[in-house]
């Protein structure tokens, strides 16, 4: 599908990720695209922009919905992806669940949890007596087998103890010299349900229009007919509605076509 982008297309693909860091979120939704897009020099950015749709009002929007990552740039808390409004239509707060976490944890709880599930390093070793090393196969065994386990392998390479499986020795991902670097999971950024739905959606407005190369336009169409995610609630703040919105970009392409 991506190879089917024009340049506009990709640098829009692109800045959607640029913001979803710098604001310090650790994915990439619907809004994010919807702010690459309004940030554009086109001509569905401008029309987006003439009904209040410029970037500053989507990214207030994005800020009062979300808010701000817990290290902008760097990755957000467990509540990033979160719809504050669509939750507080249910009765949950999440300022104040966040409070009462805080309280029990110390401040930015979340923040540190978030970090520690997405930075791709090894969890730190469970204290002795846990139950994963109460289920170690080699720390069951009396001290007599243990001595026999490190005795040197005979020449078949066999030290094996009746009964027990010896440990498969690690192996990096991917196979030996791959950067680990490029392995973090740092360097991507997951796209949300609703991101995917509006790439799709951006195809099928191509398809339609008989389009061979993916512009700006066709994301920015797709942009309004979404239902899903966080983009439709902010074009709701828009001076007309979407579908006029769908209406005049289209026909603006159409009569330069």
């Amino acid at each position: 599908m991506f190879e089917r982008f024009g340049p506009d297309a990709k640098v829009t693909v692109v800045d959607a990720q640029k913001h979803a860091r710098r604001l310090g979120h650790n994915y990439i939704g619907g809004e994010h695209i919807l702010l690459s897009a309004v940030s554009q020099s086109s001509r569905a950015s401008a029309i987006l922009a003439a009904h209040g749709l410029t970037p500053e009002y989507v990214e207030a929007e994005i800020t009062r919905r979300v808010g701000p990552g817990a290290r902008a740039g760097a990755g957000a808390d467990l509540f990033g992806s979160l719809d504050r409004d669509a939750l507080a239509a249910i009765g949950i707060d999440l300022d104040t669940v966040r409070a009462r976490i805080e309280a029990s944890f110390g401040p930015q709880a979340l923040a540190r949890a978030d970090f520690e599930l997405h930075r791709g390093t090894k969890l730190e070793p469970r204290p002795a007596g846990s139950l994963r090393s109460r289920l170690n196969p080699r720390r069951a065994l009396p001290p007599r087998l243990i001595r026999r386990w490190h005795r040197p392998a005979n020449r078949n390479g066999n030290r094996r103890l009746p009964g027990v499986t010896p440990p498969s020795p690690a192996r990096p991902a991917g196979g030996p010299g791959r950067n680990r670097a490029a392995a973090s999971p740092q360097n991507h950024i997951p796209f949300t349900p609703a991101a995917k739905r509006i790439l799709e959606l951006t195809l099928r407005e191509t398809l339609q229009r008989h389009d061979s190369t993916i512009g700006v336009e066709h994301i920015a169409l797709a942009l309004t007919v979404v239902k899903q995610g966080m983009v439709p609630h902010i074009l709701a703040g828009a001076d007309t509605s979407a579908s006029a919105l769908h209406a005049e970009i289209a026909g603006e392409y159409r009569q330069a076509s």
